[in-house]
């Protein structure tokens, strides 16, 4: 999940009060992008950055507000936070570009703003998961702690809700979903009780699906690893909105869209989504050239650099100001060159 909560660790000035979101590993991002971002320029002049997934647009409007010449293409799927998102940054409005797509649509999304699909953009940043403004607004349905509709859309304009998932989807693929999507080990257990009560009542609300899954779950293991319904909740979101597909999709437009010298972010708040960015990252820092030979081919070596050690996370601090940053893991590359091509000498500010 995305963060949010109190905004400590965000200027006054940007107004964060007004939106309740707190940008998670915020100055980190900043550290991690801005060379990219400033090679032509200390201001940013000519470069774009892309935040493929703005949320409440917390890390938008840093890079916004301390690169004057920056521009930036913000994609979301939610049209409720995009126009939030357009209000907080209405300062910038003449150097952004917000599109309503999910992030697997990066590609079109350039085309969209007047940008190639590849090598346009000097940035690109994730941060995966539900947000926080999704999150804390009860309707939605994505929070086990307060009944809303059974819902869990991101984009509230999709068809495909939670309620279809719970009353229509049969046993086994159900208790798929449950142990593919949210790693919950009382997988068959659950889905058999859902199918069992909603042959006489549907369910349309997320206290009940709690109410059912308090029962489903033995007594031993409600009281280890945290709330009996956040495995499941989760699984349905990722379901419902075809989260992970989305990022196996999105990850490679993305790296093909950056220039030589260009960087990309990624922050994940569950195990899937990390191996997934895991394995897509490893591929493209990874050399084409066979084991066995002593010297690496012309145009074979690694495509990207590594910019992190691992999975980055939050340090003790931030967590305490922001608990839901608690589960991240950033992970960052550099690209070095284009494929089939020998790596280019990036230059980053201060170069000549």
């Amino acid at each position: 999940m995305r963060g949010g909560g109190a905004v400590a660790d965000e200027p006054d000035d940007l107004g964060p009060n007004r939106f309740g979101h707190v940008p998670v590993l915020l100055q980190r991002c900043v550290e991690l992008l801005t060379p990219a971002l400033t090679r032509r320029h200390p201001d940013g002049t000519g470069a774009v950055l892309v935040d493929a997934t703005l949320g409440a647009g917390g890390h938008a409007q840093r890079f916004l507000a301390e690169l004057p010449g920056l521009r930036l293409i913000g994609i979301d799927r939610d049209p409720t936070a995009l126009q939030i998102t357009r209000d907080r940054l209405a300062p910038f409005a003449d150097r952004i570009t917000l599109v309503h797509a999910r992030y697997d649509g990066l590609a079109d999304a350039l085309v969209e703003s007047g940008y190639a699909a590849d090598e346009s953009v000097d940035g690109v940043l994730f941060d995966l998961g539900v947000s926080s403004m999704q999150l804390d607004r009860a309707e939605r349905g994505f929070a086990y702690a307060q009944d809303a509709p059974l819902d869990m859309r991101m984009d509230p304009t999709a068809a495909l809700t939670a309620a279809d998932i719970v009353n229509t989807y049969d046993e086994a693929e159900l208790a798929n979903i449950l142990h593919r999507y949210g790693e919950e080990r009382f997988a068959r257990r659950i889905a058999a009780r859902i199918v069992r009560r909603r042959v006489h009542t549907p369910f349309t609300s997320t206290a009940e699906l709690v109410a059912l899954l308090y029962d489903a779950i033995p007594a031993a293991a409600r009281r280890t690893g945290g709330h009996p319904a956040k495995r499941t909740f989760q699984a349905l979101r990722v379901a419902v909105n075809d989260e992970l597909d989305t990022l196996r999709r999105a990850l490679p437009a993305a790296l093909d869209a950056l220039r030589i010298g260009g960087r990309i972010a990624a922050m994940s708040y569950q195990s899937l989504e990390d191996r997934i960015v895991k394995r897509a990252f490893a591929d493209a820092t990874a050399s084409r050239t066979p084991v066995d030979l002593p010297v690496e081919l012309p145009g074979a070596g690694p495509r990207f650099a590594t910019l992190t050690r691992g999975a980055e996370r939050a340090d003790a601090d931030e967590i305490d100001r922001n608990p839901r940053s608690a589960a991240v893991r950033l992970r960052a590359l550099q690209r070095l060159r284009r494929e089939g091509q020998p790596p280019q000498r990036v230059t980053e500010k201060g170069d000549s």
